[in-house]
């Protein structure tokens, strides 16, 4: 009698642990630059974010409230889990080599688990090309590349390279061109050579933006602000690169859109 106490036991344990670990949450790490960065929190330390850089807002700062239990059916060719937490490491100024040379990487690899997102987007500062601090050449830009794809697939994660995000410039005959250059080529370069999931943020963007037109996305999702609107930005601010949230929800709602359309390639 005792023996069939203990085996169900183990029994409904075992059952317990399996029920636990399918419940464990993915999470998605985010790693890339200032148009994917969350402003607020811990980003400036001591600093109140409402009044030193708002209404500066990188898509991934809104990027959580994608990742909620009645959005992850749409997402279900890549997170079975039914929890996402989103760990937004992207910072501004950074390029693929400094965020590697600074050790951002480094946390986001030692705590990579298995079936983890990584969602990769530079381009921006690598093109830098009169800031020697970040400046990366075409072909350093897919060698950093290659390494946060192959490090990320060592630790059983799932990498999602994203071709840079447009600019909010230049604009022809009502349509927004590329400027990133062969950067935008690049990235996709890399995604095919490694069979690596890939988002071409750049050109949903440009399209999206296109769409909305050049007076509105000018005015609502990039930081072009008068003068004694925002605490932040006493005299305004003329900036078509990053966003306002309206742009920075925007740019959210493009990259969970190409998410829908990707499944997890098997044996990466």
């Amino acid at each position: 009698m005792m023996k069939k106490a203990i085996a169900l036991l183990s029994f409904l344990a075992l059952g317990l642990l399996a029920f636990t670990s399918q419940q464990e949450p993915v999470t998605v790490y985010l790693i890339g630059d200032s148009t994917m960065a969350d402003y607020s929190g811990d980003y400036d330390p001591g600093k109140d974010y409402m009044k030193t850089r708002y209404p500066l807002m990188g898509w991934g700062q809104v990027f959580q409230q994608f990742m909620i239990s009645d959005s992850l059916p749409k997402v279900r060719g890549l997170i079975k889990a039914d929890s996402v937490v989103v760990d937004n490491k992207a910072r501004g100024g950074r390029s693929t080599r400094t965020f590697f040379q600074e050790g951002r990487w480094r946390s986001v690899f030692e705590n990579l688990k298995e079936d983890d997102l990584v969602l990769m987007q530079f381009g921006h500062n690598d093109a830098s090309e009169s800031k020697a601090e970040r400046y990366v050449n075409i072909e350093g830009y897919k060698e950093f590349l290659r390494l946060y794809v192959s490090q990320a697939r060592q630790k059983g994660a799932h990498p999602i390279i994203l071709t840079p995000v447009a600019r909010n410039y230049p604009w022809k005959d009502g349509h927004l061109q590329n400027v990133h250059g062969e950067y935008d080529q690049a990235a996709k370069d890399v995604a095919e050579e490694m069979n690596v999931m890939l988002i071409d943020l750049n050109q949903r963007s440009m399209d999206y933006f296109s769409q909305k037109g050049k007076d509105y996305v000018s005015k609502n999702y990039f930081m072009n602000l008068p003068p004694g609107k925002y605490e932040a930005y006493p005299e305004g601010q003329d900036d078509n690169t990053h966003f306002q949230p309206a742009g920075a929800k925007a740019v959210a709602q493009l990259v969970f859109d190409g998410m829908k359309d990707l499944k997890i390639i098997e044996k990466e």
